[in-house]
């Protein structure tokens, strides 16, 4: 990062005050040392100074880039963080392909929160290039670069109790880290078993009635909008209602597409509405 000292003003989007105001930020060192709101006359630009945005659920390899590129592209949209499941790849190359996202994703000043795939292979009917078992999953959570267990896409095995399954939600537990979640078209019981589990995130709603069930048993919507999937139409009318439960997110994002845009669409068409 490069060692910057300056000041800027501008129109503050401070989401833990939930308001915009007048404001002077004062950088040191390429970071924020003080935030002081300007209450007087001060002439203030009518630009906005927003945080950055943070894709809270993407595979980076579908946009066929290694982390450090991904972020060069994504950066310049405002992302600077990513929820990042290594799914992909490891279904490919196993731990290793695991270890070389990370080791790529540390060349550049983005911030990459890597999670340790909790399905390789996705499922027993796939033939894959690797499998992660409990003991591998759980070496990963160790690792300070791995912040959560990752998209937890076999729901039939948690509400089975399977042990593979029940082990690597407990290693993520044990160590404090969160589990995303990943359970299409669950409702009712199942969907509360499955939250339950210690499931905290889901990415698959279809319908606000699907994603309005899991809320109400305390887990977090992920509105999906990218390459493939688009959930934006039918689950953004939740925002208003949920505003700390719901997150945007790409999921999957072709390198075309991330060209002309990232979370910054989704914002600006939240706005629009």
């Amino acid at each position: 990062m490069n060692k910057l000292s300056f000041t800027i003003t501008g129109n503050l989007a401070d989401p833990w005050k939930r308001s915009v105001y007048p404001a002077e930020l004062t950088i040191e060192d390429g970071r924020i040392k003080t935030i002081r709101p300007i209450t007087d006359d001060t002439p203030v630009p009518e630009e906005f100074i927003l945080p950055g945005f943070v894709d809270s659920h993407v595979h980076i390899e579908s946009s066929m880039l290694v982390p450090s590129e991904f972020a060069r592209l994504a950066v310049v949209h405002g992302t600077v963080g990513t929820v990042s499941d290594p799914h992909e790849i490891a279904n490919v190359c196993g731990m290793s392909g695991v270890e070389f996202m990370i080791e790529n994703g540390n060349r550049v000043p983005f911030k990459f929160n890597f999670g340790a795939p909790s399905c390789v292979p996705a499922t027993v009917f796939e033939t894959a290039g690797a499998a992660l078992n409990s003991e591998d999953v759980e070496k990963l959570l160790a690792k300070e670069e791995i912040r959560y267990l990752s998209e937890m896409m076999n729901f039939p095995g948690v509400l089975f109790k399977d042990p593979e399954v029940m082990k690597k939600i407990a290693a993520a537990h044990k160590l404090g880290k969160p589990v995303d979640g990943h359970a299409p078209g669950l409702r009712g019981e199942e969907a509360k078993q499955y939250i339950e589990a210690g499931i905290s995130t889901d990415h698959e709603c279809f319908t606000a009635d699907e994603a309005l069930d899991k809320l109400q048993h305390g887990m977090k919507i992920l509105i999906r909008e990218g390459s493939a999937a688009k959930n934006f139409e039918a689950l953004i009318e939740l925002l208003d209602d949920h505003p700390k439960m719901i997150l945007f997110c790409s999921d999957d994002k072709h390198p075309d597409s991330l060209v002309a845009g990232h979370i910054n669409q989704l914002c600006a068409r939240a706005v629009a509405r």
